[in-house]
């Protein structure tokens, strides 16, 4: 297939974008505020890319914490220990478990108790907050976090934050930035059994289908695919092969056509059902496991780890984890299990996914606070210098890590997700480095630092054999319409995964997808489509 139109496709969204971006930056987003009114006790003069930050006194900074079970806060950790001693910046986390973090969060800003920083924000759960003033809207502030403003700059990410801008035209939150997109979930198969039985690694899913059908014919009584995550993953990444959305990726259920200038409601598209035919096959032809879609991700491991099954969806901690449980089950050097690259589809070798990841909302009562100058420099250097960056991830030099030629290296006693197993410390256990509070984001080189050489393999071949669908341009509802958006939304999203599965099981034919659109319909589908429409239209219309 030519990739001329999907390029295309690409350049027209950029330039609306981009259009956008610029209009909104060259009026301030609106109504922006004068930075150079804000309180600066405590703030460097002169903070500029490359700089440490370091407080001009010290001051404490409140900061809400999700706390990770596998790596359970401690106070005396050696992050805190030295953010203090590097910047003069003392943090009191409020500790929330991960499992209530979003309830919690909510209930802490909606009562005016929230800290001041509130990390582990993915892009879209502000929006909650904005029309109250409860978070601060940090696109007004950015020149006063110059890592932040080289990284867009450097990395071209305008177009990338337009996501997330508001009715208002300003975003709310910081999200973490990455230089590129980096896939992780895929397939992990048994390479062993392909090789002996001269069965071609798949690159597309009509592969994976043969190869799947010989593994069926070869082990009559295995089960080739038996799935985790109750499918969503594995629907999620062959979706944009299909040139749709589903699983994990269905997000709010729209597609943006581009040669319509319109979003339509995915599960009413050809390529929707095309991916569900496909995999309804999958399922009556006794390749894919009808328990992959209720199944305990414990249940779908064991079959894969005795070798009743011999492909799962995974990413690069669940692959180790994997391999560890068949040295016991299977016997060290009995076996060979890998990350595929993930299988193309119709529309081609196509890869979804964006540079913005989870981020940081900021607690309008900051306005208020003498140190307000002095807390976006903190931030800024902490999240989004390089400095910053590398320190949240790997720790100190000469302490947890040596670096040598560029290259760093984990201490001898140290480990991190098995990058050093004979260590026996834990970089995040014993350290609090490398949590997700505060290490995400960054350049290519860093990010693929924490990589095995396995994982570089995997990451090369989707780099080279993918092409990244572009973004697509956003929605900013005003706060009244997100009312009815989600009481719209929700009930299609839960008709749809519901009758996704019946159709992939073939507990409801294909033949009556017609009938099914029509049910949507009935649930006021049409009223969702152009809410979303109308709304994406005036804000193109005023950022033009």
């Amino acid at each position: 297939m030519s990739r001329k139109p999907r390029k295309m496709l690409g350049k027209m969204i950029l330039a609306m974008t981009m259009s956008a971006v610029l209009a909104a930056c060259s009026s301030g987003a609106g109504t922006g505020p004068d930075v150079s009114e804000v309180s600066t006790k405590a703030a460097m003069e002169s903070y500029n890319v490359g700089d440490t930050f370091k407080a001009t006194e010290p001051f404490n900074l409140s900061i809400l914490y999700s706390d990770h079970p596998i790596y359970p806060y401690k106070k005396d950790w050696m992050l805190f220990k030295k953010i203090t001693e590097m910047t003069g910046v003392t943090l009191e986390p409020t500790i929330v478990p991960m499992s209530d973090y979003p309830q919690k969060r909510s209930l802490l800003i909606s009562s005016g108790d929230a800290p001041l920083v509130i990390p582990k924000t993915y892009p879209g759960e502000e929006a909650a907050f904005v029309s109250s003033g409860a978070i601060l809207p940090i696109s007004d502030y950015i020149d006063l976090m110059p890592n932040f403003k080289d990284k867009v700059e450097k990395w071209n990410l305008e177009p990338d934050l337009e996501s997330l801008r508001q009715e208002d035209g300003k975003y709310y939150v910081l999200p973490g930035l990455h230089e590129a997109v980096w896939p992780d979930y895929t397939l992990i198969v048994r390479t062993d059994l392909f090789k002996d039985n001269n069965i071609a690694i798949p690159t597309t899913w009509d592969e994976l289908y043969t190869a799947a059908k010989k593994l069926k014919e070869i082990y009559p009584d295995s089960i080739p695919f038996s799935d985790s995550f109750k499918f969503k993953s594995t629907l999620g990444i062959a979706a944009t092969g299909f040139g749709t959305k589903a699983g994990w990726g269905y997000g709010n259920g729209l597609t943006y056509k581009a040669d319509q200038d319109e979003f339509v409601y995915t599960a009413t598209t050809p390529e929707y059902k095309e991916l569900l035919t496909f995999f309804n096959k999958m399922v009556a032809e006794g390749l894919l496991d009808k328990e992959s879609f209720t199944q305990d991700d414990d249940q779908a491991i064991q079959k894969f780890v005795s070798g009743k099954s011999f492909m799962i969806n995974g990413n690069s901690q669940t692959l180790v984890l994997h391999r560890n449980d068949m040295n016991k089950t299977l016997g060290e050097g009995k076996f060979s299990i890998a990350k595929i690259t993930v299988p193309g589809g119709p529309k081609g070798q196509l890869m979804s996914g964006s540079r913005l990841e989870n981020g940081v909302m900021i607690s309008g009562k900051i306005k208020d606070n003498d140190n307000f100058k002095a807390i976006l420099q903190f931030i800024d250097w902490l999240y989004y210098s390089d400095e910053g960056q590398e320190f949240a991830k790997w720790g100190v030099e000469n302490e947890t890590f040596t670096k040598e030629g560029g290259k760093r290296k984990l201490a001898d006693d140290i480990n991190y997700n098995g990058l050093n197993p004979k260590g026996t410390r834990d970089l995040r256990i014993d350290f609090g480095f490398s949590g997700g509070v505060f290490a995400y984001g960054g350049t290519t080189e860093l990010l693929q630092s924490m990589f095995s050489e396995e994982e570089l393999v995997f990451q090369k071949s989707m780099k080279e054999t993918k092409e990244v669908i572009p973004a697509e341009p956003p929605i900013p509802y005003s706060s009244e319409d997100r009312e009815r958006v989600t009481l719209l939304s929700t009930p299609l999203k839960d008709y749809t995964e519901q009758n996704t599965l019946k159709f992939i099981l073939g507990e409801r034919k294909l033949s009556e997808y017609d009938t099914f659109i029509k049910e949507l319909e009935s649930q006021g589908l049409s009223n969702y489509v152009k809410l979303a429409n109308d709304t994406y239209k005036t804000y193109k219309e005023n950022n033009k």
